[in-house]
């Protein structure tokens, strides 16, 4: 087959895959005729169709591109200039698809379709007009302001805070940057006092960057990359915080995200601004030794490395190991704050945990043998390189760097601590006389002690210098044997009948992590290592109430979270999980219980205080200290297990309906949010179930304010997955039934999101409850005209409803016969498919003969409906004896009826005015009888 023959091909399976609507199948097809004709003659035709394809799939960059690739081999190609035009109105840029536009009617003089498109965008690029004049203006005299040191303070800081929301608009960025904005804001930044204009100043930049691609290369060709590694060098959270952003943004225009957390790069994008991408994050590694940067500014850095190596980013990971970022990653980890140089790194408390989440999000991205030999080789080297040097000081960082290994890629520092000698060299540093050498072997070996097995291991080798180690005079190296000798106490478990040591140990070891944690004057980093012993002791239920009734160490824990320090992250979250019993419970079969009681295997028992209403009384303890803002706090990790245990803790919390008001009015609806789609897998469905559940108590209005309420219709709807349990499905769908309610935007969204068709699946599933809340969600759907226009459409919608009305469930009944009313009051269509249903008939008499007042109420609206819809629909009612059954009810005696029987009434008056049946006034009950044909 020649080259000619696969390009034509590939082309064929695109335009089939095109004309049934499969756009991404297209899209492939159009790209792999692309890639097999670079000469072809045919090229400038498959650029265009794979535009269509894009256009299609409202990825308008894309299309963008493409009509202008057609374009550049055929120029004036009718077809080309409308898709260009196309893609640049949907991309805002209206000035540039008129010209397509004018263009177009040049080159086809005879195009109908580009007239009115010509008339709307003459309207809009005139208005734009305008108001560009009147930006132009208003940005001139910004700019005269702001940077107008003469000027008072309080005028500047107004003038930057209006400029950081011109640059938010497309026609107001480009005019900043023509007034020469960039130049202005690096001198400013270099003599600026004021922290709100400093800010302000770098939010600018940030924005003029973003989804420009040419304002993002003139930002930094005028400033530079070192420009931003200057400014996020501060003190200031504030400062790093907006140049981090600043720096984000850079990256996500270069690869076609945006600042969602579910956003995905453009691959085609990336690949067009890898260079720009590469040295960005280049810089940012060689940075991440800096000695003389601050440690918030080196914190900052490796967070936005961690969140850009992932496959769901910038795919970099590889690449970061190429360049020798583990070695710099391990140089951060290995630091410490005894050592005090002029070449010492500055780094937080958090810097070490921090490092350590980047070289586990690193090593997730190691899918294949050899690349995950390169990682091990990294670490080898840098491990040899230190042992090698016969300093002291070289084997105490070692020895930390392992540390951290244990708690980032835990595989890794596993390997590592095997090797031989490594064991030994850190056991022998515990039982020295150097306090420094004992700390960091203490922490190393509770690291090494992730795992059960790990901790039985210690529980016959390491318990004796635990306790050794316990009776120090140094607090730091005390508190850490403690936590050592808590996480062996905590083997057993959940299993009430496992006891590692005797019975009140595990009380008495509380009792003094509690003296740790409480006691005034104790620095962060011994309160720390005391909630990390309490993680540990909290699994055992007699520990987890001597705890929660302890209200200064429920304080101290939720006051050491809010300082918002990475380093206490674990200790603190894990206390919680266990007080909340919101850890992973392994579901056992009643069959499997037996099964093991016969082969008289140890079955593990849960202990009576794990019961519901103590652990209910825990979790309303939790919420009435304020555990929701220690939550929010903590919930700004990079670590997507730690994301996990907060987005359980959540779920816990919102399991109780009176505690919902209280964990919104804390911030723990907006902290959810960004769970929903960070993190694990399981942490996504706990955040998405806390929200849903939320969604069902508290008026949606007030606990998903603004845009918010937008932003929650996705973590709901990836709820309804038949993998997830019924409970799950059933707290999206009440949610989704209350947003539903609120208003048009908030049914668009899930129409956009293919919300409807994932709700009506549970229509038909084999769960009353489920039934329900689906047929309520879809009777609130309905008062959208898009969802009309769908089941107005030749599908069965309308005939599922129908059926859903001869449900016993009445409230099931209630909700379908409700959607229909609905239906049939706006939509003819709906009434004429009334009669799709064979059983049609029997689905009227059901809801005329309704033993519920609602439902009978609901179908003679639908009847009503049917019979002013047109002569025809009419006819076929009156055929059968639905004008019978109508004429009984006009005349029921039942109070409870009286709106069904008021609209009985309204029927026959109805059926009237088609002379199909009329009064009979010698008849003394005014009875309607039929004309006989």
């Amino acid at each position: 087959m020649t080259t000619e023959d696969i390009v034509l091909q590939f082309k064929e399976k695109g335009n089939e895959s095109f004309k049934i609507g499969k756009w991404d199948e297209a899209v492939e097809f159009y790209t792999s005729a692309i890639k097999n004709g670079e000469h072809h003659k045919e090229l400038a035709i498959l650029y265009k169709n794979r535009a269509a394809a894009y256009l299609k799939n409202n990825d308008f960059h894309s299309a963008l591109s493409d009509s202008t690739s057609s374009l550049e081999i055929s120029p004036m190609d009718p077809k080309a200039l409308f898709r260009r035009s196309q893609a640049y109105e949907s991309l805002g840029k209206y000035e540039e698809a008129y010209k397509d536009a004018i263009d177009l009617l040049k080159s086809d003089p005879n195009n109908k379709t580009v007239q009115p498109i010509l008339e709307r965008l003459h309207k809009i690029t005139q208005q734009r007009a305008t108001e560009n004049a009147q930006t132009t203006t208003k940005v001139t005299k910004m700019l005269g302001l702001a940077f107008d040191v003469s000027q008072t303070m309080e005028k500047r800081k107004s003038a930057m805070n209006n400029i950081v929301v011109l640059a938010r608009e497309m026609v107001g960025a480009d005019l900043l940057v023509k007034e020469g904005i960039l130049l202005k804001i690096a001198s400013l930044v270099k003599t600026e006092k004021n922290d709100e204009i400093y800010i302000n100043s770098i939010r600018t930049i940030a924005e003029l960057c973003h989804s420009s691609v040419d304002r993002t290369k003139a930002v930094l060709r005028d400033m530079g990359v070192p420009w931003f590694l200057q400014v996020i060098d501060s003190n200031s959270p504030e400062r790093v915080n907006a140049a981090q952003f600043c720096l984000q943004a850079i990256l996500n225009t270069f690869s076609g995200m945006d600042n969602k957390p579910e956003s995905k790069p453009n691959k085609e994008t990336c690949s067009k601004f890898t260079k720009e991408i590469d040295t960005l994050l280049t810089c940012c590694v060689y940075t991440i030794t800096d000695r003389t940067i601050t440690g918030l500014a080196r914190d900052a850095i490796i967070e936005l490395l961690t969140r850009n190596v992932h496959h769901t980013a910038l795919e970099w990971a590889e690449r970061l190991v190429e360049i020798r970022g583990l070695i710099r990653l391990l140089d951060v980890c290995s630091e410490l704050e005894e050592y005090k140089y002029e070449s010492a790194m500055n780094i937080t408390p958090s810097s070490r945990t921090i490092a350590s989440v980047c070289l586990a999000r690193v090593y997730e991205n190691m899918y294949y043998d050899e690349a995950k030999a390169r990682f091990g080789d990294q670490i080898d080297e840098y491990i040899k390189d230190k042992l090698l040097d016969p300093d002291l000081e070289s084997k105490v960082r070692v020895t930390v760097a392992i540390t951290s290994l244990l708690l980032g890629p835990l595989d890794v520092g596993l390997t590592v601590i095997g090797r031989e000698g490594i064991l030994e060299m850190i056991l022998a540093m515990a039982t020295t006389e150097d306090v420094l050498q004992q700390k960091v072997a203490c922490e190393c070996i509770i690291a090494a002690a992730s795992k059960a097995d790990k901790a039985k291991a210690l529980l016959t080798h390491g318990v004796q210098i635990m306790k050794q180690l316990y009776h120090s005079k140094d607090e730091g190296i005390k508190v850490r044997a403690l936590v050592g000798l808590c996480k062996i106490g905590s083997y057993g478990g959940l299993d009430a009948t496992i006891r590692p040591f005797a019975d009140g140990a595990n009380k008495k070891l509380a009792e003094s992590c509690r003296k740790f944690l409480i006691k005034p004057g104790k620095d962060r980093d011994i309160r720390r290592w005391a909630a990390e012993g309490l993680a540990y002791l909290t699994l055992d239920a007699e520990v987890k109430e001597i705890v929660v009734e302890d209200k200064p160490a429920i304080k101290a824990l939720i006051e050491l979270a809010k300082t918002g320090d990475q380093s206490v992250l674990y200790g603190v979250i894990t206390t919680f999980v266990n007080l909340c019993n919101a850890y992973e419970k392994q579901e056992v079969l009643p069959e499997m219980l037996e099964l093991a009681k016969f082969a008289k295997h140890h079955i593990p028992e849960e202990h009576e205080l794990d019961d519901p209403d103590f652990i209910n009384k825990r979790l309303c303890i939790l919420v009435d200290e304020g555990v929701t803002t220690a939550l929010v706090a903590l919930s700004k990790t990079e670590s997507n297990n730690s994301k996990e245990l907060i987005a359980r803790v959540f779920n816990a919390m919102c399991s109780m309906p009176e505690l919902r008001g209280k964990v919104v009015q804390d911030g723990g609806a907006k902290a959810l949010l960004p769970l929903t789609s960070q993190g694990t897998e399981k942490g996504k469905r706990h955040a998405s179930q806390a929200l849903a559940r939320i969604g069902i108590t508290i008026n949606p209005e007030v606990a998903f304010p603004g845009q918010r309420n937008l932003e929650v219709i996705r973590p709901l709807l990836n709820l309804l997955h038949q993998d997830f349990s019924a409970l799950e499905n059933f707290e999206a769908l009440m949610a989704l039934t209350n947003l539903a309610a609120m208003n048009e935007s908030t049914r668009k969204r899930i129409l956009t999101d293919q919300g409807l068709s994932k709700i009506e699946y549970y229509l038909m599933e084999d769960h009353v409850y489920l039934n329900r809340a689906a047929a309520q969600c879809i009777c609130n759907m309905v008062s959208s005209d898009e969802v009309v226009a769908l089941y107005e459409k030749e599908n069965d919608r309308v005939k599922f409803l129908s059926l859903l009305c001869q449900e016993e469930d009445e409230d099931t009944a209630k909700a379908a016969a409700g959607a229909l009313a609905m239906l049939t009051t706006v939509s003819k269509k709906c009434c004429e498919k009334m009669f799709e249903a064979n059983a049609w008939l029997d689905i009227l008499h059901t809801l005329i003969a309704n033993p519920s007042p609602d439902v009978q109420h609901r179908g003679m609206v639908i009847i009503l409906n049917m019979i002013n819809s047109g002569e025809e629909t009419a006819q076929k009612l009156f055929e059968t004896d639905v004008m019978e059954l109508t004429m009984g009810l006009s005349k029921l005696d039942d109070e409870t009826r009286i709106r069904g029987r008021e609209l009985a009434v309204q029927c026959l008056k109805a059926a009237e005015q088609y002379r199909i049946i009329e009064k009979n006034e010698d008849d003394e009950a005014n009875r309607f009888e039929e004309i006989r044909s």
